[in-house]
């Protein structure tokens, strides 16, 4: 007998404050698809806590903290996982992220991509559907250093932390170029560190035709331009991962959460994110799931499985925050018992920049796939929008409903092109050709 099941996948979940009592107008429509599918999965860019915990020294950008509750909110719409590596899994530090895994597992959703060491940060989460047992591994390229969990070992505990996908950047300059380069930091001083590791023994010799300064790398070609491949290292214990839950689930799904871009701009995909999605697919996983930069990127069928490369915002809440440490103010030279009003006012130049004033990152779309007999048999794309039109107050800013607006969906289409995947567009939904 053929096994038929079905998911549903959104982008991030930037929820920090409740759903109004009783929904929202479209919220229905939004929860029908969600709730339609055997498997339906968010990835959480907050911290989930009561504010327990101090703020990190760093941040994701901003801190963000949600109340326990809203995890009844998100349940409501009908999902059952989430993944949780991010950029904004250790703003308030270790004890934020163990509250939230703490809450998130009361709350009976399963969790990906964040743990108490690199081993259970790494590990497949599992959901027992009526229609086969799904896999989801949560992975993210975008992070602070000291976010990273940190392995376990036969002496001592592991770190707390994020399950990362680190790359490697090369960066190709003419010969000419490389003179001037070369002579700059010789005469700055600026890469005396790496030279005295190398001397020192401790890193390798570089080649006649590459130059170091600190993290970035330079090597002499004949085009300029840059290159970027997956951590040969990081792949391999995602590979591990995915090889582990091919062996206890029906299916496969990796969670990636990267903000990085080939060029300036959001809807550009980095050469290692391709390289790194073909790989799991190729390793074994059924589906890769995209989100961080804050908009649509385009949809690849690569071996008859989808890649999302990124799909949006689901919710978007970031102008509500009711507390914040001290280093979210100082950042915009601002006191530390200033208003969020005031802080956020700095943080947007009264709200003249950044997300608040581009519509196209209140645009998403929630992808519904099949697979029958292991193979891919249908997928439908459904556009949201979040509210860009309405004012900070207005309690309806942020929530995602069904989209009327066409030009959502040849947005994708257009953005799903240079793949060869053909999105055939149907008034308000459109389906990919397989």
């Amino acid at each position: 007998m053929k096994m038929k099941t079905t998911f549903v996948a959104v982008g991030d979940a930037i929820i920090q404050r409740n759903m109004p009592r009783g929904g929202y107008p479209g919220f229905n429509k939004v929860q029908a698809i969600c709730q339609g599918a055997d498997a339906s999965q968010f990835n959480l860019e907050t911290t989930v806590h009561k504010y327990e915990s101090y703020g990190s020294q760093y941040s994701g950008g901003g801190y963000f903290c949600a109340n326990p509750s809203v995890l009844d909110d998100l349940k409501k719409f009908g999902f059952n996982m989430t993944a949780f590596a991010n950029n904004h899994t250790m703003d308030y530090s270790y004890d934020g992220l163990l509250k939230t895994l703490d809450y998130v597992d009361q709350s009976g959703i399963k969790l990906a991509g964040a743990g108490r060491n690199l081993q259970e940060a790494s590990k497949p989460v599992y959901y027992d559907s009526a229609n086969g047992r799904i896999a989801v591994i949560g992975v993210t390229s975008s992070f602070n250093d000291a976010a990273i969990a940190g392995a376990a070992s036969v002496y001592l505990k592991g770190r707390p932390g994020l399950n990362p996908l680190r790359h490697k950047s090369t960066y190709f300059v003419t010969r000419e170029d490389a003179k001037v380069l070369k002579r700059l930091v010789n005469y700055t001083h600026a890469d005396d560190g790496n030279r005295l590791l190398r001397t020192a023994g401790f890193l390798p010799e570089v080649a006649e035709d590459t130059i170091t300064l600190g993290d970035f790398r330079f090597k002499i070609s004949s085009s300029v331009g840059q290159h970027t491949e997956v951590d040969s290292k990081d792949m391999t214990r995602i590979c591990r991962s995915i090889e582990e839950a091919k062996d206890q689930a029906d299916f496969v799904i990796v969670s990636i959460h990267c903000h990085e871009m080939e060029t300036d701009d959001r809807e550009s995909i980095p050469e290692f994110l391709t390289q790194f999605a073909r790989n799991c697919i190729d390793d074994g996983a059924d589906a890769i799931v995209g989100h961080g930069p804050h908009t649509l990127r385009g949809i690849e069928i690569y071996q008859n499985r989808p890649i999302f490369y990124s799909l949006g915002d689901f919710i978007l809440n970031i102008q509500s925050m009711s507390k914040a440490p001290a280093d979210y103010f100082e950042m915009y030279d601002l006191p530390s018992d200033s208003t969020i009003k005031d802080l956020f006012n700095a943080q947007w130049a009264g709200y003249t920049r950044g997300m608040q004033v581009d519509p196209k990152l209140y645009q998403a779309v929630i992808p519904q796939w099949t697979m029958a007999d292991d193979r891919l048999t249908e997928l439908k794309l459904t556009p949201v929008e979040l509210g860009f039109d309405y004012k900070l107050s207005d309690g309806r800013k942020g929530w995602p409903v069904v989209s009327n607006k066409g030009q959502i969906l040849q947005r994708i289409a257009d953005l799903s092109e240079p793949f060869g995947t053909n999105v055939k567009i149907d008034n308000d939904s459109a389906v990919i050709q397989l």
